[in-house]
């Protein structure tokens, strides 16, 4: 870069140089800038040779790290400058500061095509470096013939077409619908005859791009590619300065064998036989040396080598040689290559017969279970886990759990949930496999899923001869000094159910795992009391004839959890007195459990991350037929007998206690989570049964709480019934339309804004809300008002809900009777970032009408943030460091509802993003802060920024920053639809007036209001 003749860039880039802090630099650098903004703004007619000199200094100014908002326009304009020095600082300058869809590019489409298919090939490069660089839509449409024709113009340099491939090929990936490439396999076999290297290894990258996307089309290039390889491989021809220590032009065989791994096989002997040929030559000349850059280049030619060895299927032998060299890599000392062996393993037990040979260096992998890198240890747990089969599995479980204890804690989860599921698939014997498992709670309980030890239990309950030497290891953990609460739970249980058998073995009675179990009662969380309580309430049955003594050691437990501040502690509590009083007369009732059906794993399933059950499926497909549309409601009436037509759920109907359901046909034995064991046998969909019996939820959760997975009649049928017969009313029957109150969808934004009022009334019902969030979980109830003199019957509420929010629902009572309300709560967890929302899938029956409408939830993204006012000294640095995309969007957001500034700080402010005043010089310019809360991640800082203009109030632009990408971009979305459909506050909200009603939540009102901020100007 020439500054001959440019003494002021020399002086401005010395002064930079010898500021002495940051803060002297920025006013150097502001003196600058005003000086060249004069000059720009004020000074007609500044010669080329002026404007690369102030554009030269912009360019400095923005590699310093400044914004530079201004001189786009004289930068663009040097393009067409007729002189090399102004030409080629408008395109160095234009390619670093505009992107592909700014505005000022369209200026310069003409110059740069005329540039292309010039004389010049200077400027030729200078065009087609630029259009490369930035790419974009409207520069493949006007352009793309023209480089495509430059690219396989016999009279132009190689310099230009090795350029016109790379750029074609920009544009190519870009924008793929644009750049037509119909019938250029004849060409592409040309450029793969190319004798020049430059443009081969152009053309080689711009036909893996096309044959990634279509390699039927391409079957001709097949040949052409294995001859180059073949050239390359026996160094005929190499220039010299294409030879990288010594290997012939690594990138070109590594492109080439790329792109031979997008064609399925080799049909032609030849053709086959010759690329083996040439792989044996690459895997046989491969060896480690002591310089590294060789090392490099000759690895990636055998990783590459590799991966096209495993495409082509090849045959055992060459097979047997790629482990036998991978296995040296393994065993040296560099770390690098010690990892790309492991990983490149662990790719080859995808190929048939490789398992045996690798199993060869399972010593050496297992030493690499002690690298000091933690990436090293990863992939050898990854290739341990892979090669486990019957004959090893022992050995690499042992090697498995003797690393859990000196593992870090990054890994243990990982090692933990491996170490199970091979014990779970390959066990010898099944008490070899509880050994196992109680050894892995032992040592990582903190790490061990609930999912591990449900499994256990299944496996212990339904194997009788396994449930003696179950009970006998549970007794010796439970014995020791310190033991981990997930511990406590499995030897709860299996004491509870199997303990019975151990009664004549010394220190195994009634009474000392009684002692046992209660010297570990204080030491547990309130989740696992319910499990110890099932566990006395089972020696209470089985100690026959009955121990007086243990008899009111364990009443006195039960008469002190009786007053338990947990609902589910104090009912089972309550219950289990009760029926301990009763003699034999309980033994039926707390009987043991029955055998689980056999069913797939949830471990196994959770390694194979199983698609989305249909169920999941037909809730996504329903929440994303609502997301823009009004309820809906459909009232279908058969006139010829009075019955309703419609299909219809069954009640959401789940005892509310343990006691309730010991009369019914299913009543045989008692879960720990005191719900009866045979009703669960009912077939459910996608749930591990002991998982659905022991979670969390179901521990935790009051009594009358329940998830929709036990509702005993609506199944899957069910719910796809629903869904057709709601949207589609029938054609050869008369319907009749209940009309709702008021404008549903303008209820649900402005309740995106409160947090209570009514989400939706008809005639017959009002449903309200009430709500309060707290960081990333929240508590919802719906009022169910009932309007009329008579019941509302068969009543349902459905939740839908979407895969980022975790939901537990109360029952809804089958009938709301005359001018009364019932509430319904809701326990929200939000588990990640994302805009989709819950739907409400609620019906009922009036006279002989059933209605069904389907409603949007307010648990929308916005619920789980929190604001905070963040400085100026807090603000810019965060805001520096969100650097472009995807962590920082900007978009303009057209056809937005005007609103006065002050209104529209007030909405954000009732979207819980803090408007913050000061920031920004500009009075028309908002900043907004707030904090997003997720069971997944830390709390996220996200920054907003509004630019609005006074003269069109329907149009903004909109700048939304974050350290996640995920969130920026769902939060973008989020408001900019808020604000495209921004409520109006005056939506009409009846209320119920009887008295048994008045409880109902307020209607929503217009959320209080702040003054707005204002911005920093010109960080975009």
């Amino acid at each position: 870069m020439a500054l001959s003749g440019m003494r002021g860039l020399s002086v401005f880039i010395s002064d930079i140089r010898n500021c002495p802090n940051k803060e002297q630099e920025r006013i150097r650098v502001d003196k600058e800038l005003g000086k060249v903004r004069t000059r720009f703004k004020n000074e007609k007619g500044l010669s080329h040779y002026e404007k690369k000199k102030y554009v030269w200094k912009m360019l400095y100014i923005y590699m310093l790290g400044y914004d530079v908002d201004f001189g786009h326009m004289e930068a663009v304009s040097l393009i067409s400058a007729p002189k090399y020095p102004e030409k080629q600082v408008g395109y160095i300058v234009t390619s670093c500061l505009l992107n592909e869809n700014h505005e000022f590019l369209r200026l310069a489409i003409n110059t740069v095509r005329n540039d292309i298919i010039g004389r010049n090939e200077t400027f030729q490069c200078l065009a087609l470096t630029l259009v490369g660089n930035i790419g974009g839509r409207e520069f493949a449409e006007s352009l793309a013939p023209d480089v495509q024709k430059l690219l396989l113009s016999s009279s132009c340099r190689p310099l230009v077409r090795k350029k016109a491939a790379l750029c074609l090929l920009r544009m190519y990936r870009k924008n793929p619908d644009v750049v037509n490439v119909d019938g250029w396999s004849d060409r592409m076999t040309q450029l793969l005859d190319e004798r020049d290297f430059g443009v081969l290894t152009s053309s080689m990258s711009l036909l893996v791009a096309l044959v990634s996307n279509n390699h039927d089309a391409y079957w001709s290039c097949l040949p052409k590619c294995v001859k180059i390889l073949e050239r390359l491989a026996r160094n005929q021809d190499i220039p010299q300065e294409y030879t990288y220590y010594g290997i012939p032009s690594p990138w070109l065989q590594v492109k080439t064998m790329r792109a031979l791994q997008y064609f399925p096989t080799i049909e032609d002997p030849s053709t086959r036989r010759s690329l083996f040929e040439v792989l044996q030559r690459i895997l046989m000349g491969t060896d480690v040396v002591k310089n590294v850059n060789k090392n490099n280049a000759s690895h990636a030619v055998l990783f590459e080598a590799l991966a096209l060895v495993m495409h082509l299927d090849a045959e055992k032998e060459m097979m047997t040689q790629c482990v036998a060299l991978l296995g040296k890599f393994i065993a040296v000392r560099e770390p690098n290559i010690r990892y790309l062996g492991l990983e490149n393993m662990t790719r080859m037990l995808m190929v048939t017969d490789v398992q045996d040979i690798i199993k060869r260096h399972q010593a050496q992998i297992i030493t690499s279970l002690k690298d000091p890198d933690i990436s090293i240890r990863r992939r050898a747990l990854d290739l341990l886990y892979g090669m486990c089969d019957v004959t090893n599995a022992k050995d690499i479980v042992e090697e498995l759990l003797q690393y859990l204890s000196t593992a870090e804690f990054a890994m243990r989860e990982e090692l933990s949930l491996k170490a199970a599921i091979l014990a779970e698939k390959f066990a010898p014997d099944l008490s070899w496999y509880v050994d196992v498992i109680l050894q892995l709670i032992d040592k990582a309980g903190d790490f061990v899923s609930d999912d591990i030890w449900f499994r256990v239990v299944q496996y212990v309950t339904n194997n009788e001869d396994l449930q003696p030497y179950a009970a006998l290891k549970a007794r010796e953990y439970l014995a020791k000094p310190a033991v981990h609460e997930t511990m406590v739970k499995v030897t709860a249980y299996i004491l509870g159910e199997h303990g019975h058998l151990l009664v004549r073995r010394p220190g195994c009675g009634p009474r000392e795992i009684f002692h046992l179990m209660q010297e570990k009662l204080p030491t547990v969380s309130t989740s696992t009391i319910p499990i110890i309580l099932s566990t006395y309430a089972k020696i209470c049955m089985h100690t026959q004839p009955p121990d007086l003594e243990l008899q009111k050691l364990i009443w006195a437990v039960f008469s002190k959890c009786e007053s338990c501040i947990d609902m589910e502690i104090q009912q089972r509590a309550v219950e289990y007195f009760a029926l301990t009083q009763k003699g034999a007369a309980y033994v039926d009732i707390l009987a043991e459990m029955p055998k689980f059906p056999e069913r797939e794993s949830a471990l196994i399933k959770k390694a194979e991350d199983t698609e989305v059950d249909v169920a999941e499926q037909i809730a996504i497909k329903l929440r994303s037929q609502l997301q823009t549309s009004n309820a809906l409601v459909v009232t279908e009436q058969n006139h010829e007998n009075g019955t309703s037509s419609a299909p219809q759920l069954g009640p959401v109907k789940v005892p509310t206690t343990a006691v309730e359901d010991y009369n019914s046909p299913h009543a045989g034995s008692l879960q720990p989570n005191g719900v009866p064991g045979e009703a669960d046998h009912q077939p459910m969909p996608s749930a591990d049964l002991l998982g659905d019996l022991l979670s969390p939820l179901a521990i935790e959760g009051p009594p009358s709480s329940a998830t929709l997975e036990q509702t005993p009649v609506s199944g899957v049928e069910s719910i796809s019934g629903l869904v057709d017969t709601a949207a589609i009313v029938p054609v050869d029957e008369p319907t009749n339309t209940v009309q709702s109150i008021g404008n549903t969808a303008e209820r649900f934004l402005l309740l995106c804004l409160k947090d209570s009022g009514v989400l939706y009334e008809d005639p017959n019902i009002q449903i309200g809300i009430k709500a309060e969030w707290r960081t990333h979980q929240g508590r919802l109830v719906l009022f169910l008002g009932n309007k009329n003199t008579s019941p509302l019957v068969s009543v349902q509420a459905v939740i839908l809900a979407p895969t980022h929010l975790k939901i537990e629902q109360s029952v809804v009572p089958e009938t709301i009777p005359p001018r009364a309300q019932v509430q319904c709560p809701l326990e929200f967890v939000n588990l990640r970032p994302s805009r989709d929302v819950a739907v409400l899938d609620f019906s009922y029956k009036f006279s002989s009408s059933v209605v069904n409408v389907k409603l949007r939830l307010p648990a929308v993204l916005n619920k789980f943030m929190h604001p905070i006012p963040v400085s100026a000294e807090e603000f810019f640095p965060q805001w520096r460091s969100l650097s472009g995309p995807p962590l920082k969007l900007q978009e303009v957001v057209r056809g937005v509802r005007p609103l006065p500034l002050q209104e529209l700080a007030n909405l954000l402010n009732g979207f819980r993003m803090m408007v913050c005043p000061g920031l920004d010089p500009n009075p028309n310019n908002l900043v907004a802060s707030t904090t997003f809360h997720s069971e997944s991640t830390r709390p996220m800082l996200c920054l907003i920024r509004i630019e609005t203009d006074p003269a069109d109030r329907t149009q903004l632009r909109m700048t939304v920053a974050s350290g996640d990408p995920t969130l920026t971009l769902e939060l973008k979305e989020f408001i900019k639809e808020q604000l495209i459909s921004i409520p109006t506050p005056t939506a009409p909200a009846s209320t119920i007036r009887p008295p048994p009603v008045a409880t109902q939540p307020p209607t929503s009102e217009t959320a209080a209001s702040t003054d707005p901020g204002a911005m920093l100007a010109g960080l975009l």
